[in-house]
């Protein structure tokens, strides 16, 4: 087991940055691919962003490509979530995700772990 417990969010204005954190307990963490979805009110849960169990090659979605950025650190047991030039779009509830393979979490189904979400509001 795994357990993925978020932090970070909160209200910013457009144009700000808010980094939203995810830490792990359990199993090897090392070993898990890592990502973020986030689902707005009324709207499915999307992909947001993902990378490798090694942190080698990273995925985004197209809405954040060049303002958001994922990023892994071990020895913490921690992923991150840098989200600059926040929009109003972007506001959403964040979670965060672990899976053995990356491709589940770009595909967005058969994943292993959920954290239970961080609320990010962005106000225009």
């Amino acid at each position: 087991q795994v357990q993925l417990v978020e932090s970070g969010g909160g209200l910013v204005q457009a144009g700000g940055s808010l980094r939203l954190s995810c830490a792990a307990s359990g199993r090897t963490f090392s070993n898990y691919a890592m990502g973020w979805f986030r689902q707005a009110p009324g709207k499915e849960r999307e992909f947001v962003a993902a990378h490798t169990w090694s942190g080698g090659t990273t995925y985004y979605a197209d809405s954040v490509t060049g303002r958001f950025t994922i990023s892994k650190d071990n020895t913490k047991r921690t992923v991150f979530l840098q989200m600059n030039s926040l929009k109003p779009e972007d506001t959403a509830v964040y979670f965060c995700a672990a899976d053995s393979s990356v491709l589940h979490l770009r595909m967005g189904y058969g994943i292993d772990y959920w954290g239970k979400g961080t609320l990010v509001t962005v106000s225009s």
